[in-house]
């Protein structure tokens, strides 16, 4: 989710001078980085099994090698606090947005929808939280 989210404002937080592009190796699940530092986020680029963003070391990816990029990525620690409340927000609600009412006795209820009518997704619930982040 991490990523989609990062996608949709158009802004991953690269590092200045922090893509590198290579052949790179996935062996028995993970990747060397010599670059990165533990903890820090990264955006996989080129790899035909590992493309997306992950936290540095990371476990479990497809073994592969790859001409690619790698980018290192600088998110900051608020943004990372609104993605996970954005996730939870999405886990809660779905992709359908959330209720804004419900009778079960009749079986019929109203989901929250904006000016234009539209279901609320959380692109609309968090949009002026993200724009502080958008690229533009």
């Amino acid at each position: 989710m991490l990523e989609e989210i990062l996608r949709s404002i158009r802004n991953f937080f690269v590092l200045p001078g922090g893509i590198y592009t290579d052949s790179f190796t996935v062996e028995n699940g993970s990747i060397t980085l010599p670059f990165l530092a533990a903890g820090q986020h990264f955006r996989i680029i080129g790899s035909v099994f590992n493309d997306g963003v992950y936290k540095y070391p990371v476990a479990g990816l497809q073994d592969e090698r790859f001409a690619g990029s790698i980018w290192a990525l600088a998110i900051p620690p608020d943004f990372l606090k609104l993605a996970g409340e954005i996730e939870q927000w999405q886990e809660k609600n779905g992709d359908a947005g959330p209720y804004q009412s419900e009778s079960f006795a009749g079986y019929s209820y109203t989901r929250a929808t904006g000016k234009d009518g539209q279901v609320l997704t959380w692109q609309d619930a968090f949009r002026k939280r993200l724009n502080v982040y958008r690229k533009i």
